[in-house]
């Protein structure tokens, strides 16, 4: 991989190929979100992180490369990389209270993100089941494959039934519900309360601190929002969604940015447009033509921070014309060659990002 002295707490690398800017790894017992097609899995103890790792952690080789060992405990004398795949609970499960303390990870997360899309890259892993090197796995039968096909259609049918009824019910994206979530529901043109990550709210990286809304903007309308940072995360990351959380063209538009692509005014706080057309100023958020959708901001942390040192963020909605009325008069002019620059280098790292070949 790249260069990843920013993983060590130095000021990263300029102009070289560099690895993420951070890196996360989780294991877990219990399906995957959503897979059970049921909000039932939300409940507290359906699932169960049993170990974690970030790159402030990950020691890396002489050569760039690293290895974690996954196993149920560490064995005596190892020193290197390792996440835990058991952990002892001491409360009942809630779908099965004569199952064991005992959880077991069934599957393992990982999160690569990335700051400097010009030059950062993609790390790509192997698996490999320590013992089984060289031995070739039973033959795909026929058996097999229905079988596959039809948990892959199951799990497709699932997944469409259960974010259609988490965006629904507990975040109100609709209306509140008899079990929508106080304070975490999702409002129009406005932010819900940052909270920390949790079954609860569909999961995502456990230190992570999130924040949601959906914006509603007719053509002549752009929404203004105002982030202010106390303890300086390791990531910095705003996403424009459609309402089934699928990311709007984040490669030929600018549907996300991050911290390193956001400009921050003199003031220290980091201010974006949403708008439907180009405004002219450097953090505008293309909603792709959709009228509505979601609003996801997210602050990355190796340790959750306490509440009082956690971000701010707020918006207000203003007409298109009037936009540059209500940011410092410093807020530098966009010129469209200088957006299809921003946009090429997009469009180049999105390419490396998924290559195959």
């Amino acid at each position: 991989m790249g260069d990843s002295r920013h993983w060590r707490g130095e000021a990263a690398a300029v102009g070289v190929r560099k690895a993420p800017h951070y890196l996360i790894f989780e294991t877990s017992s219990g399906g995957l979100a959503g897979d059970s097609g049921d909000l039932a899995e939300l409940r507290p103890g359906m699932k169960t992180q049993t170990g974690r790792l970030d790159c402030s952690r990950i020691a890396v080789n002489a050569d760039g490369s690293f290895d974690i060992l996954l196993a149920p405990e560490k064995p005596a004398g190892y020193t290197g990389n390792f996440i835990a795949t058991l952990k002892v609970v001491d409360k009942p499960h809630p779908a099965d209270p004569a199952a064991g303390p005992e959880r077991y990870a069934s599957y393992i997360s990982g999160r690569q993100l990335f700051n400097d899309w010009e030059h950062e890259m993609a790390i790509h892993f192997e698996i490999t089941q320590l013992g089984a090197e060289g031995y070739h796995p039973p033959p795909y039968s026929a058996d097999l494959a229905a079988r596959k096909i039809r948990q892959f259609g199951e799990t497709v049918r699932n997944q469409m039934h259960f974010w259609n009824a988490f965006w629904t019910i507990p975040m109100g994206s609709y209306g509140k519900r008899a079990d929508t979530i106080p304070g975490v529901a999702f409002k129009r043109n406005a932010f819900n309360q940052i909270n920390v990550a949790s079954g609860a709210t569909g999961g995502g990286m456990s230190t992570n601190l999130y924040a949601g809304g959906i914006f509603e903007l007719e053509p002549d309308e752009a929404l203004i929002i105002e982030n202010r940072i106390q303890l300086q995360p390791n990531y910095i990351g705003f996403q424009l969604s459609n309402l089934w959380g699928e990311s709007i063209e984040y490669a030929n538009r600018i549907g996300s940015l991050n911290g390193h692509q956001m400009a921050v005014d003199p003031d220290g706080v980091i201010r974006l447009v949403v708008a439907h057309r180009d405004p002219g100023v450097p953090n505008w958020l293309d909603t792709g033509g959709h009228r509505e959708g979601f609003l996801a901001p997210r602050w990355a942390y190796s340790e959750t921070p306490k509440p009082e040192q956690w971000p701010d963020i707020s918006l207000k909605k203003v007409a298109f014309d009037e936009i540059r009325r209500h940011l410092p008069e410093s807020t530098a002019l966009v010129t469209p060659e200088q957006r299809r620059a921003q946009v090429a280098i997009r469009q180049k790292h999105v390419q490396r990002r998924f290559r195959v070949f």
